[in-house]
């Protein structure tokens, strides 16, 4: 069984674990506060052009969208989001269980509007009894979003404008950030996104990593106190050496962009096959999660030899699937699943 059913089937890049094993028996500050920590926050800061940034290492997405999200929030306060954002759908109510409302607004293509924002934010205030109401203070996106779309740059400064005039917090999920700087037609930087965010975090689990997340806070009122949000939410690794040093050996020498670009160009393989098919595609995405539509009698065929995700049953006879490559997906594989896909189709 070839696996295209996530991108963090596999363990770490080996320029990870190597560098992990020489550095196996060194003693060093817990917590996050060695050396290696301090080396691979100021490379990221050096990349994304914020020096006053404040950068920490946690362990995986969810603990890292409940701890930023309760460092955002007062009490009352809740988080304007995508009906179909990771944190709404996928979380099991993790931000809720933490005490704040996550506010949906309706997506179109995973995404939503500034636009949208700004009348969350009118009809909140416009009320007779605003107070009744978790007040909104923050807006959540992804990047790339659920559905693997993008968020252009016009859009983002679009969506910075809205919370400037509402007096909001941007924060960006970036879990498979990697993947949507290198898609095809992405015009986002890393400084670019760190120019329009309050805060943001550059996804290591499935890109590459054993585990991780890198929270890159550049607004200076969210960075005090930040690391007793992270202790409180069980974010605070002992062992922080693990974070830092697996983010210094993806970032010293490019390898992070690498891998990623890797994954987006074995999905496009995948994706011109399904287009050759003839199959229409649920969502447009130019990175490594493609969702064509196909004859069940195909994706039944199909599950002999891969394993994917069933997205949406259309009718009787079509379900839109996501296959999904990762960093360390082999291309061999993918020609594989590519000439298997339209060799089901000519049939």
């Amino acid at each position: 069984m070839i696996r295209f059913n996530c991108d963090y089937s596999e363990g770490a890049h080996p320029g990870i674990l190597e560098k992990l094993t020489l550095t196996n028996l060194e003693q060093l500050p817990g917590y996050g506060q060695d050396i290696y920590c301090r080396q691979a926050a100021d490379l990221i800061k050096s990349l994304c052009n914020t020096p006053e940034a404040d950068v920490h290492f946690l362990a995986g997405g969810t603990q890292t969208n409940l701890t930023v999200i309760a460092a955002c929030l007062r009490p009352y306060q809740g988080v304007i989001s995508a009906d179909s954002g990771h944190i709404n759908v996928h979380e099991t109510g993790a931000i809720e269980a933490t005490g704040h409302r996550v506010i949906t607004a309706a997506e179109k293509d995973g995404k939503i509007t500034a636009e949208q924002i700004s009348r969350c934010c009118k009809e909140h205030w416009q009320d007779d009894n605003p107070e009744f109401a978790p007040q909104p203070k923050l807006v959540y996106i992804s990047f790339p979003t659920e559905y693997g779309t993008l968020y252009s740059k016009e859009e983002l400064s679009a969506i910075r404008r809205a919370c400037d005039e509402n007096n909001l917090y941007l924060f960006m999920d970036g879990a498979r950030l990697g993947y949507g700087l290198e898609a095809p037609g992405n015009d986002l930087t890393l400084a670019d996104i760190a120019a329009c965010c309050d805060v943001f975090y550059i996804g290591g689990t499935k890109v590459g990593a054993l585990l991780g997340e890198a929270v890159v806070i550049v607004n200076p009122k969210l960075q005090k106190d930040f690391r007793y949000f992270m202790k409180q939410k069980g974010a605070m690794l002992a062992k922080g050496r693990i974070l830092g040093l697996q983010f210094l050996a993806l970032f010293e020498n490019g390898l992070y962009f690498k891998l990623a670009k890797h994954a987006d160009d074995m999905a496009q393989i995948i994706r011109r096959a399904c287009a050759d098919a003839g199959y229409t595609f649920l969502y447009d995405s130019p990175t490594n999660q493609q969702f064509p539509v196909m004859p069940n009698d195909i994706v039944k065929r199909l599950e002999e030899d891969y394993a994917f995700a069933h997205i949406k049953r259309l009718d009787r006879s079509r379900t839109a699937i996501r296959i999904c490559t990762s960093w360390a997906t082999r291309e061999e594989d993918v020609r594989q699943l590519a000439a298997d896909i339209r060799k089901y189709a000519a049939k």
